[in-house]
């Protein structure tokens, strides 16, 4: 207080300190001329002050408001937070825009620039020392909860790769370069969620996200994992939408939906009274009440269209405002007075009374977004500094406009969102284009030290001008930065915006090599939203390997080729993967690249493997293997989406026991399990997890293949693979029933292999029908167990795939015999009350007949393991048949057979399968010696 001369009381003077954290629109209009009076909403404000209470106790909330545009969806979260008084509390707020659905991050990136207080003009330097001072200050604890003592903790360091990665703060090198973009994707959202929960530790956390309406996907994933731990945290999370949009949290118990109406009719008449006032006209003897009801009948209750219409009234002169001021009268009303029917009818005909030159910056400032700074209008729009300032100044007058305080400069926000659509959408369309290029322009200069953080608004910006070079430019860059940032929706949208661009430029060899260059870039994010096998990514590689062909790039050869083969190898188009493979190879071969070798090794390696041709695909595999190194090589991930040490470990243990090697397959196993834990890939994890489920599986340890499948099942789940999770569930199934959970089994075979043959997958599916086939005998299903078998026949034919051939024949002649069994009395009887039709001629020769060719078929594999099985079924067969003629030279024949086979291998001696066969030929010995 100050004692001014002439005054009679003493004045507040105030000095200027700074800029105060005045951000929205509402409190910047609070702040210039005060808001109508707040009506109504009484039933929300408490539902959200209850929520407040229930989060300062611990007990963390989300609250969803949802209501049509302009029913006051923000202002109810403004007088909310206004009416938390002074109580400690961090409150933070983001935004959706229009255009941000293909903008990954961005009300996140303005959450985090709002917290720590980064500014525009700050540069890098400055950015990570204003990060790594609020990380450093958060990062410590209580050591007592009475007595404060604060200790270092380091939980929030971890964070910073990402934060830094989101501000566009480079690090070199950076530990994010090389993740697989799913587990950085997901560290990304652990990483925030840590942080916010950290800092509710420090003092009750509001974060309000507005307008998800306009969400990407990016912060809506971040969203979604943040719902799961605010329960227990000091918490509450407001949202505002509209009615379109959908989320997920529906169910959870500590979240609170609030469904904005329009006014009932007595709020209404009370707002619609604090618009106007209650004063009796001055220039006739009629009240305001003729006009309100009209004004009631066109808003139907709808507070953003009653500060419009009345804003129209007063612009066309209906309403003066009284010479006493604080209320309004109205001059006679004309006969012709016309009230549009919309909101954006009243705001498209506000626009149109302003004159020309405010129009016309009012277009501009649509073209250029939701908000501004000042220095970016300076840069778009050429005009003297005194006349915009002028101009800016009327259009705040008349409320189209709010300016925002902000250092070192201020920034201008549109009233509301439907403000800047109308606005937009009264501009021609060639006036429209040519503001979008000056605004892209302007953006690229003004903001060229960090134009990655720009990059969407520029691919915007350039889309729409029509400038297709600069857009496609912008359109792929911001697609590799949604890859690297795992937005992979993201990525797909701008990469096949870019495509489509593409195409209206002329066929030069430039473009064509653009277009190499974006089907690569696209064919990674599209593998992990369509899967491997799908259509979208045929199509890519496929392309891309014709513009290979067409423009000579050696070097991208590989890497569409690589795609092109992986489809057909996933698809089970095997033969097809093989051919493409032996050109990958013959690829790498030439050009003598380590990298390429170890890829295409591996690749090959694993077709020959489910073409069932073990031996030369251990070789190729075991050559990979020699050439790889897990430091230099483990950005294959991000090219082929595939880790060639880890898949090529794994595939080697399959072919390891196969070949009769079953020890030496368990410590390949384990090793790609080791390895894929190391790397942290969760997508390779699970391919780790899911290959160590398929070898204990075939080394008949129901226990561990169990125990594997839950594991690889859990980080499936987690992660959204759903191959691994239809492969997981097949193999669980088996485990489940060869412990006694038949039922169970069956129904979780049958389902996982629906959810594998979803995603378009075609190898597996012949091994998988023989498990089912297997359970179903167990089941007493027997007639089920063969019309499996029959399918999976039908897809080896289909897709060349063999190497479970063998056991296929093996399994059919077990059913055959059990079929058999259980219609007749013994082997090659009847019961006299069954139609005969319905046996086989000879059960007994048609399961010989089946024994004998798995065993053919092994031999020819050298599949040793799967050898030694069918000779075991054939000698308990032979055991069966010894009342025939002839009977003791086959079994003597079958001994030699499995005395042979199980001589033969050196190692495995602890497995099921071996040991069977020991306990087996020293019956047969013990039986020839009788």
């Amino acid at each position: 207080p100050t004692q001014i001369k002439g005054v009679e009381e003493p004045l507040h003077i105030y000095e200027v300190l700074g800029a105060g954290p005045l951000r929205t629109r509402l409190q910047v209009s609070a702040t210039r001329r005060g808001l109508t009076r707040f009506v109504g909403r009484q039933n929300e404000m408490e539902q959200l002050k209850k929520a407040l209470e229930h989060a300062k106790a611990g007990h963390g909330q989300i609250v969803g408001t949802m209501g049509e545009p302009g029913l006051g969806k923000s202002r109810l979260f403004h007088e909310f937070v206004g009416a938390t008084g002074r109580s400690p509390l961090l409150v933070l707020q983001a935004y959706s825009v229009s255009h941000g659905k293909a903008s990954p991050y961005l009300p996140v990136i303005e959450l985090l620039k709002s917290y720590f207080d980064i500014q525009t003009q700050d540069d890098e330097r400055k950015r990570r020392e204003k990060v790594i001072g609020k990380v450093g200050a958060n990062n410590y604890t209580p050591l007592l909860a009475n007595n404060y003592s604060p200790l270092p903790d380091r939980s929030l360091e971890d964070t910073l790769p990402y934060l830094f990665a989101l501000l566009g703060i480079e690090e070199q090198p950076s530990p994010l370069q090389q993740m697989d973009p799913q587990i950085r994707r997901r560290r990304t959202f652990e990483g925030l969620k840590k942080l916010f929960l950290r800092e509710s530790l420090n003092q009750p956390l509001i974060l309000i996200f507005e307008d998800l309406h306009w969400i990407d996907g990016e912060t809506q994933g971040f969203l979604d994992v943040l719902s799961e731990s605010v329960a227990s945290a000091r918490l509450l999370l407001l949202t505002n939408y509209r009615p379109e949009y959908r989320h997920e949290w529906g169910q959870k118990t500590y979240y609170t939906q609030l469904r904005l109406a329009p006014f009932g009719k007595p709020e209404a008449e009370e707002f619609l009274d604090e618009l106007l006032g209650t004063t009796v006209g001055a220039y006739n003897h009629t009240p305001l009440h003729a006009l309100k009801r009209l004004i009631l009948e066109k808003t139907e209750g709808t507070p953003f269209f009653m500060e419009e219409i009345v804003q129209e009234l007063v612009e066309q002169g209906v309403l003066v405002r009284a010479p006493q001021g604080g209320a309004y009268d109205h001059t006679p009303l004309p006969t012709d007075l016309h009230i549009p029917t919309t909101v954006q009818g009243v705001l498209a005909a506000r626009i149109d009374r302003l004159a020309p030159e405010e129009k016309a910056l009012l277009q501009q400032l649509a073209v250029i977004g939701r908000e501004f700074p000042l220095s970016l209008l300076r840069q778009v729009i050429s005009q003297p500094e005194d006349q915009l300032y002028r101009l800016l100044a009327s259009l705040q007058h008349k409320e189209f406009l709010y300016e925002q305080p902000a250092l070192p400069e201020p920034g201008y926000i549109f009233k509301h969102a439907l403000t800047q659509e109308v606005a937009y959408g009264t501009v021609l369309h060639e006036r429209r284009k040519d503001l979008h290029e000056r605004t892209a322009q302007a953006i690229a200069a003004l903001y060229r030290a960090n134009l990655d953080d720009h990059y969407s608004e520029l691919a915007h910006h350039y889309t729409r001008s029509g400038n297709t070079e600069k857009a496609i430019e912008y359109l792929h860059l911001a697609g590799q930065q949604a890859v690297q940032r795992s937005a992979n929706v993201e990525a797909v949208h701008h990469l096949t915006t870019a495509l489509d661009l593409l195409t209206t430029l002329p066929d030069t060899r430039a473009r064509a090599q653009r277009e190499l260059t974006l089907h690569l870039t696209l064919g990674m994010p599209l593998q992990v939203t369509r899967g491997f096998a799908s259509p979208e990514v045929q199509a890519t590689y496929t392309r891309a390997w014709e513009l290979c062909q067409q423009i000579g790039e050696t070097r991208q050869f590989f890497p569409a080729l690589s795609g092109l083969r992986r489809f057909h190898h996933v698809r089970g188009e095997l033969l097809v993967a093989r051919e493409l493979g032996e050109q990958l190879l013959g690829l790498a071969q030439r050009e003598q690249d380590p990298a390429f070798l170890v890829e295409a090794y591996r690749a090959l390696g694993s077709t020959l493997c489910h073409l069932g041709e073990f031996g030369a695909a251990q070789a190729h595999l075991e050559q990979g293997l020699a050439l790889y190194d897990a430091q230099r090589h483990r950005s294959h991930v991000f090219l082929y989406s595939i880790e060639p040490g880890v898949f090529g470990l794994s595939n080697a243990a399959w072919v390891l026991w196969h070949l009769g090697y079953p020890d030496q397959a368990l410590r390949k196993s384990e090793a790609a399990r080791t390895l894929a834990q190391e790397l942290s890939y969760p997508f390779t994890l699970a391919a780790a997890r899911v290959f160590a489920v398929m070898l204990h599986q075939l080394r008949r340890e129901r226990l561990l293949t169990q125990e594997w499948a839950e594991a690889g099942l859990t980080l499936a789940r987690e992660q959204g693979f759903a191959v691994w999770l239809g492969q997981g569930a097949v193999l669980r199934g088996w485990a489940l029933a060869e412990q006694g959970q038949i039922e169970e089994g069956i129904t979780q075979i049958r389902q996982g292999l629906a959810t594998y043959k979803a995603v378009g997958a075609g190898i597996f599916q012949s091994y998988y029908l023989v498990l089912l086939a297997e359970v179903y005998g167990k089941a007493g299903q027997v007639e089920e167990g063969l019309s499996a078998l029959a399918e999976a026949l039908t897809v080896v034919d289909k897709t060349g795939e063999r190497f479970y051939e063998a056991e296929l024949y093996r399994v059919k002649g077990e059913l055959t015999l059990q079929q058999n069994r259980e219609r007749g009395t013994g082997y090659g009887e009847q019961k006299k009350d069954t139609d005969p039709r319905s046996l086989t001629p000879d059960p007994q020769a048609e399961a010989e007949q089946c024994f004998l060719k798995a065993v053919e078929i092994a031999q020819k594999q050298q599949a040793k393991s799967l050898e030694l099985r069918a000779v075991m079924s054939l000698v308990r067969l032979r055991q069966q048949q010894a009342t025939r003629p002839g009977s003791r030279a086959m079994l003597a024949e079958a001994y030699n057979m499995l005395s042979e086979v199980y001589h033969w291998f050196t190692e495995g001696f602890d497995t099921k399968d071996l040991q069977e066969a020991k306990t087996l030929l020293e019956e047969l010995e013990e039986r020839t010696t009788r």
